[in-house]
């Protein structure tokens, strides 16, 4: 029996870090890792971003939390910066990813409620996708591995393969509120989604009346280069669900919808205590700020590209080790031929931190201010360890 007071709910890595620098991590022991997937999507701007820390000291000296029972301008202040870069009219923050779809969802259902269609509660999801922890997020995302040992799943979603245009069409009926995908399935496997799909989601949504949420918590806030990746396909969403990278690592999520849809919450129907406090907003505005910067974005389009160009070497080079390299912008996964945890095993001991997913995938997404350099150095290292798992094959 462990002797650990923690839930052995983590299969961690016997490693520890104590601080961070940019792209790289620095162990207890003093070795220097580079984060490749940036806390999982998480830490966009990278560790111990100056402006990031500037934001959250000050407005740790003034106040930490009042509630949403008071006005926040903070709120109103990252509220606003959503919405004038985005689909949105209306913004919900909450803590989480898993909490921000839970309130989506709830949103979409009351929608038809309110406009007297009441029986519209089933969502059509998508095979592979993944929606976060919480029960009825976790049925959304249909994995049984996450549902088993848990009882009766929420019911109310209808999941079918992704990229099937007739099987959605199968699947729509008099009870169907609306879909929800991921515009780059994440834990899924770094599968991006067809542009033309989606295009063809958002048509099916307005010929049936139906809603189109997405799922931007890990593909969004610049991830894909663009601020969310749904702008690659030209459509827009009724609703989206974010956290992760919103807050650049401190724990933030929000929920965007049309005013058409979110002016059916009304004062009761949704809530939360800590949801939007001000040191979130504080973090949150900084991170917005940064994206929106004069040619931040095109730097994100620009690297990605090199470091697509350079892992496609890699895998050309080692073909033994990686069968393709897949995804979109800094939102890159390496399929592996050999498994997974034992590429994972030998990246890590070449001091790279990527993070496994679905598919026997390892996702490489690192922080959006990766230099070039520390592009060329990244590559050089997975190059290394695929050699060494080579020279221990043979």
């Amino acid at each position: 029996m462990s002797t650990s007071s923690l839930f052995q709910t983590y299969a961690r890595a016997d490693i520890q870090f104590e601080r961070g620098e940019g792209v790289w991590l620095i162990a207890t022991n003093g070795r220097r890792y580079m984060d490749c997937a940036s806390g999982i999507a998480v830490s966009g701007l990278g560790h111990s971003h100056p402006k990031l820390v500037e934001a959250l000291q000050e407005q740790a000296g003034k106040l930490w939390h009042v509630s949403n029972l008071y006005k926040v301008p903070a709120q109103e202040e990252l509220g606003q910066l959503l919405v004038n870069n985005t689909f949105a009219d209306r913004v919900f923050f909450c803590n989480s990813g898993t909490e921000a779809i839970e309130g989506a969802l709830k949103t979409m259902r009351r929608y038809h409620y309110a406009n007297g269609h009441p029986e519209k509660t089933r969502v059509i999801t998508f095979e592979g996708a993944f929606h976060g922890r919480t029960m009825t997020a976790l049925a959304a995302g249909g994995q049984q591995k996450y549902l088993e040992g848990f009882g009766p799943a929420p019911q109310g979603f209808d999941q079918v393969p992704l990229g099937d245009l007739e099987a959605v069409k199968a699947a729509i009926t008099d009870e169907t509120a609306g879909m929800l995908i991921e515009p780059v399935q994440g834990e899924g496997g770094i599968r991006p989604v067809d542009p033309a799909f989606l295009r063809a989601l958002r048509e099916l949504c307005d010929e049936h009346g139906l809603l189109l949420m997405l799922d931007e918590i890990q593909c969004g806030v610049g991830r894909t280069g663009k601020l969310f990746a749904y702008e690659w396909a030209g459509i827009t969403p009724d609703l989206m669900a974010i956290a992760k990278g919103i807050g650049g690592g401190f724990p933030v999520g929000a929920f965007l919808a049309t005013e058409e849809v979110a002016q059916v919450m009304q004062p009761g129907t949704h809530g939360t205590t800590y949801g939007g406090n001000l040191l979130a907003m504080a973090v949150g505005r900084a991170v917005m700020e940064t994206l929106m910067e004069p040619g931040f974005l095109e730097s994100v389009q620009r690297k990605s590209l090199l470091l697509k160009q350079s892992l496609a070497e890699v895998v050309d080079t080692h073909p033994e080790v990686f069968e393709e390299v897949r995804g979109s912008g800094l939102m890159l996964g390496l399929k592996c031929k050999l498994e997974a945890p034992k590429v994972l095993k030998a990246m890590r001991d070449a001091e790279l931190l990527p993070v496994p997913a679905g598919d026997n995938v390892l996702r490489i997404m690192p922080p959006m201010i990766i230099s070039e350099d520390e592009i060329k150095i990244l590559t050089q290292k997975i190059a290394e360890a695929a050699k060494a798992l080579e020279t221990e094959a043979a």
